[in-house]
């Protein structure tokens, strides 16, 4: 039967999304940030935005609503299920799986698009030849290599889940890859989506199926009602995974900001 109930939360605003908005803003090539990229936690922005989901997490999960809760290994994305569990009251285990972890950029991490374009040109060259879904930087992954690892964690989480609801914290990059399998979407659908949607911190993106059925539909998408209502700043910080709607490095984007 499979799971029938996906939530994908984006973490909340993150140390290195704020570095890298710094860096952008300042033409630096390189983000400082002083930690790789799994240990990087959430800004105070981004502890408020996961208490705000917290607030309202209980209309979603309860006794007469179980849901479970898995979340990326990064830092950023377990803490923002901890603290919206914690400020819910929900005694929840958050299961880790690694390959929900944000994309991996191998040279290019912690790059803007003028590093990028400064330090290695030719894997400039080769993304704008490549287009960004088949791209794989020198020790990195392209989209089609995340793509895989996301099948296969979807599959697995059909037999650990099946008939159940599921709670996922992840980063946006993944948000548009749960959505480019479940709903069967084309490789332009799904730059095109996240070309003029970037996914948002602490967004809520609800898909759902009936019992038995292959075919999802979309209920919710970048949702953040929940922080508007409550007065918490609403962020977004698109990076070279969502935010150029052609294949070129556009001059806003860097590298590591999801």
């Amino acid at each position: 039967m499979g799971v029938v109930e996906l939530l994908l939360v984006r973490h909340g605003e993150s140390e290195g999304n704020v570095a890298a908005a710094a860096a952008v803003a300042a033409g630096a090539e390189v983000i400082e940030i002083g930690l790789r990229d799994a240990d990087v936690p959430l800004s105070p922005t981004g502890v408020e935005q996961a208490t705000a989901l917290g607030k309202v997490l209980g209309d979603w999960i309860s006794d007469d609503n179980p849901a479970s809760v898995w979340s990326s290994p990064y830092v950023r994305a377990e803490q923002t299920g901890r603290t919206a569990l914690d400020v819910a009251g929900l005694d929840l285990p958050i299961l880790i799986d690694e390959r929900i972890r944000d994309r991996e950029l191998g040279v290019l991490d912690l790059l803007t698009a003028e590093g990028v374009v400064a330090r290695y040109p030719e894997e400039a060259e080769r993304r704008r030849w490549l287009g960004k879904f088949y791209h794989r930087p020198s020790g990195g992954e392209s989209w089609a290599d995340l793509i895989l690892r996301v099948r296969s964690f979807l599959a697995d989480l059909d037999r650990v889940e099946d008939g159940h609801r599921v709670m996922i914290v992840c980063h946006d990059v993944l948000v548009l890859t749960f959505r480019y399998i479940c709903e069967r979407l084309t490789e332009q659908q799904m730059l095109e989506i996240g070309a003029t949607t970037p996914v948002k911190n602490v967004s809520v993106t609800r898909l759902t199926r009936p019992p038995g059925e292959l075919s999802w539909t979309l209920e919710t998408f970048n949702d953040v009602s929940h922080l508007e209502e409550q007065d918490v700043s609403v962020t977004r910080h698109p990076g070279e995974r969502s935010s150029a709607p052609n294949n070129d490095v556009a001059p806003e984007e860097s590298t590591r900001v999801s």
